[in-house]
C-alpha cells in the first residue's frame, strides 16, 4: 500500500501577522488583535497577539485589560480592532497559492488547510519537503506571511508537526520517525486533549505520549469513553486513515429571522435567540463543525443595522454553550437599545472541523 504524504499548513499568529503585512512598522512593536465590546474602554478580549506579545504572557482569549497590564513597560504596544473582511481576503489569497500544485486540498479555517500531495510528489518525502518550501516561499512572496508546514503520511501528525517548529517551521515526520518523534511530546500535543483531560491524565502520572502508550485501550475507554479512548489510544501511536477531503472554505454559519412583533424585550428577544442557535446548531452539527466566534445581528425598526460578536477561549460545537455566549450579547447589545428590533439574527464563525473524535470536544 502507498505511503500517503500529507501537509497540514497552519498560519503563525494569523490576525497579528496580517495586520503586520498591512503596516510592515508593527512588526517590531508588541501587536495585539482585539474583539472589544461595546461597553467601551477596555472591555472585550485578544483574538491574536504576535510573538512578542507573548514574550509579556499575552494570550488568546485573556482580557484586554490584563493584556494592556502586561505590557505596560512597553509604550509602543499596539491595540487594534479585529478586520475579519480583511484577514477573510488575505486567507483566501493563501489559499488560492496552496491549491495550485496538490491532488486534494481541504480547507480547514482561515489559517490551516490540509493538502494530500502524494501523486504530486510521487510518494518521496524529499521531493515534498522541496515542494513545501515552495508553497512557503509563494507564500511569503506574494502574500507577506509566514506559515508553519508539518509533513507525514496522516493528517494527525502533521497537525503535531506544523506547531512543532513555529514560526516560520517545516517539520517532516517519516513513517519510520512516528515513534520517535511523538513519544517526547506532551499529551496535550494531541488534537483535541485539552485542558480537563490533561488534569485527569496528569493525576494518573501520565504526563508524555510515551507514558499514553503504556495505557490499554479498554483503560482509556472506560475512563473517557469508547470514541475518546480509541481515538487517543490510535493517537499515540501515531494512527489516524482519515482521508484529505476536497474541500472549500466557509467563513460563517447564520440564521435570521423577523419577529412576530417589533420588540426591545429582553424576555421575548431571548426565546428567539434560543430558536435561532438551535438552527445554527443543527447546520453546525450536520457539517462535524467547531465555532470560535458567536454573533448576533439586529435589523431594527428604521431598517439600521446592528451587531455584536464575541470570541470564545477555545472552539468547541456545544450548543448550551453557543446560547449562553448569544444571550450574552444580547444583554450586552439591549443595555442601551432605544430603537424597537424587526429582524434578530445569530451566526458562528472561525469554523473548524471536529476531527474523527466528537465526543473528545468535551474535554476541552
Amino acid at each position: 500500500m502507498e505511503t500517503r504524504i500529507v501537509f497540514h499548513i497552519d498560519f503563525d499568529y494569523f490576525y497579528a501577522q496580517c495586520e503586520e503585512a498591512r503596516s510592515p512598522e508593527l512588526k517590531t512593536k508588541p501587536v495585539c488583535v482585539c474583539v472589544f465590546s461595546d461597553r467601551g474602554g477596555d472591555s472585550g478580549a485578544i483574538a491574536t497577539a504576535n510573538y512578542t506579545a507573548r514574550k509579556y504572557g499575552v494570550k488568546s482569549g485573556i482580557p484586554i485589560a490584563f493584556a494592556k497590564k502586561r505590557l505596560e513597560e512597553r509604550k509602543d504596544a499596539v491595540f487594534l480592532p479585529v478586520d475579519f473582511e480583511y484577514y477573510t481576503e488575505m486567507s483566501e489569497k493563501a489559499m488560492e497559492v496552496m491549491k495550485k500544485d496538490v491532488d486534494v486540498f481541504e480547507y480547514v479555517g482561515r489559517d490551516e488547510a490540509y493538502l494530500d500531495v502524494t501523486k504530486r510528489v510521487e510518494g518521496d518525502f524529499i521531493k515534498a519537503s522541496h515542494l513545501a518550501q515552495q508553497i512557503k516561499n509563494s507564500i511569503r512572496d506574494k502574500i507577506k506571511l509566514s506559515c508553519s508546514v508539518g509533513i507525514s503520511q496522516n493528517k494527525l501528525i502533521s497537525k503535531i508537526a506544523s506547531n512543532y517548529q513555529k514560526p516560520d517551521g517545516l517539520t517532516i515526520v517519516t513513517p519510520e520517525k512516528v515513534e520517535e518523534f511523538l513519544e517526547q511530546l506532551k499529551i496535550r500535543t494531541i488534537p483535541g486533549i485539552g485542558g480537563k483531560t490533561e488534569k485527569i491524565f496528569l493525576e494518573m502520572k501520565i504526563e508524555t505520549i510515551q507514558d499514553l502508550k503504556k495505557l490499554d485501550v479498554f483503560t482509556l475507554n472506560n475512563k473517557f469513553g469508547r470514541k475518546s479512548g480509541t481515538y487517543m489510544y490510535n493517537a499515540a501511536r501515531g494512527i489516524d486513515n482519515e482521508p484529505v477531503k476536497e474541500k472549500e472554505g466557509r467563513v460563517q454559519y447564520s440564521k435570521i429571522m423577523t419577529l412576530k412583533k417589533d420588540s426591545k424585550d429582553y424576555s421575548f428577544l431571548s426565546e428567539s435567540i434560543k430558536e435561532l442557535c438551535v438552527e445554527v446548531h443543527d447546520v453546525i452539527k450536520k457539517n462535524n463543525q467547531m465555532f470560535k466566534s458567536v454573533g448576533i445581528h439586529f435589523v431594527q425598526s428604521d431598517l439600521s443595522n446592528k451587531s455584536k460578536s464575541r470570541m470564545l477561549k477555545n472552539p468547541t460545537a456545544d450548543l448550551q454553550e453557543l446560547q449562553k455566549n448569544a444571550e450574552t450579547l444580547l444583554v450586552e447589545a439591549l443595555e442601551n437599545q432605544t430603537i424597537t428590533i424587526r429582524r434578530l439574527g445569530v451566526k458562528v464563525a472561525e469554523l473548524s472541523e471536529i476531527k474523527g473524535q466528537r465526543d473528545i470536544t468535551n474535554y476541552f
